[in-house]
């Protein structure tokens, strides 16, 4: 992890590796050169020295200048694996998108009663599991107010990881998502470790490192009631071989925890990078909520408040509209000018999230059909359009659909 001294360096120095990572999928990553292949990609270039002018030449000058150094590719992050084509957050939907070429996969991580990290979308599990269909689990529906929101179901936090095992995985959405409806209780709620360990087999297997990009979701929340993620997080960092060298990202949209996620890993850990998630422009973090700071993603999105990010984040996870908006029409507008702003300030800029869906994408790149069918051809032109905006990453439902974009010319 960058000391805080390089926090504001310029933005080759905040996303180095992941961007190389991005640039070459070609990397040999046998076991026992794991650590010093990852650990020479996460050193910052030097800063190329001024070059004094050259005295005229005596011949004629060259015809043409030299090439431009091939920009770096963006990163394909698995949202939640391919949650498109498996339930999402089961090893099902991470081992597809790992087959389909993503980069990095995201796990959003919440914690049972004993202490454990399982990847859910939330703590609430009533509607990604089939819990409420359990008779022996029926006394454990609560009613609970977690950031703000008044909520009643069945929470992570309530089971042990023995009894969560128990349950099956279920479509979040499948409305939309029929296919994957069909995929119910076939899986099980996957703990953090097992992810990893997935990861980890996979780049042996295949010489390519896979990046883990896990959220902590509501922190503020599960500090409260003594099951910090924080410290269980920088455990598992500093306990496994694979994370203190594979490339880590860590994302929340509570800034608190970020901040003391670096002062927690200081610079022991450079292959770890930081990333604020940025929502709603006009509401704002949990933390700074309950904090009385009435401050919203907007301001944070401001030139000022991002080289506030900068001082204790290396990235930005914005919502795809806050660089790209949509017009009035639902057509894709200009792009703002947030990513011009995060690279002055050293951030990369990885925005969510690009689904295949009609219901999800711009009216232009829709394809005939209900709001459930596919457009591959519209997500991959959509993607297409925030790389021409210069991101440097993005999370996506369909990583097979996002490689294609990034190794594909846009048309």
């Amino acid at each position: 992890m960058p000391s805080q001294s390089r926090l504001s360096a310029p933005r080759s120095r905040a996303a180095g590796l992941f961007l190389t990572l991005a640039a070459s999928r070609r990397w040999l990553f046998p076991a026992a050169a794991c650590a010093v292949l990852v650990a020479g990609c996460a050193t910052a270039p030097r800063p190329r020295p001024a070059t004094p002018p050259a005295p005229p030449a005596p011949g004629p000058a060259p015809s043409a200048a030299p090439a431009a150094a091939a920009q770096p590719k963006p990163l394909v992050i698995a949202h939640r694996g391919a949650s498109a084509l498996r339930p999402e957050h089961t090893l099902a939907a991470y081992a597809k998108a790992i087959e389909d070429g993503a980069d990095a996969i995201e796990p959003d991580l919440v914690m049972t009663r004993d202490g454990v990290l399982v990847a859910r979308h939330e703590n609430d599990i009533t509607g990604t599991t089939n819990v409420a269909e359990l008779p022996q689990f029926a006394e454990r529906k609560r009613t609970k107010v977690i950031d703000g929101e008044r909520l009643t179901g069945w929470f992570t936090e309530d089971f042990t990881l023995a009894e969560l095992k128990t349950l099956r995985a279920r479509e979040r959405i499948p409305r939309l998502r029929p296919a994957n409806a069909r995929l119910n209780d076939q899986f099980e709620v996957p703990t953090f470790d097992e992810i990893v360990r997935l990861a980890e087999q996979a780049a042996l297997r295949t010489g390519k490192p896979i990046g883990i990009y896990p959220e902590l979701k509501h922190p503020s929340y599960f500090r409260g009631i003594g099951l910090p993620l924080e410290d269980k997080l920088a455990a598992a960092l500093r306990a496994q071989p694979y994370l203190r060298n594979a490339p880590v990202f860590i994302q929340c949209f509570e800034s608190g925890s970020l901040r003391a996620l670096r002062r927690t890993l200081g610079s022991n850990l450079p292959n770890v990078k930081l990333v604020q998630l940025i929502g709603n422009p006009r509401k704002g973090p949990a933390d700074w909520k309950l904090a009385g700071d009435g401050r919203t993603f907007g301001d944070m999105l401001s030139a000022t408040g991002l080289r506030e990010v900068a001082a204790y984040a290396d990235g930005i996870g914005p919502e795809k509209s806050s660089v790209v908006p949509r017009d009035a029409q639902g057509a894709l507008a200009a792009p703002t000018a947030v990513v011009h702003q995060a690279h002055a300030a050293g951030l990369f800029v990885h925005p969510y999230t690009f689904r295949p869906e009609n219901s999800f994408l711009p009216k232009a790149l829709q394809t005939g059909g209900d709001e459930a069918t596919r457009s591959p051809s519209g997500m991959e032109r959509e993607v297409q359009a925030f790389i021409a905006a210069g991101i440097d990453g993005f999370f996506t439902d369909d990583p097979a659909l996002g490689r294609r974009a990034v190794d594909t010319p846009a048309r």
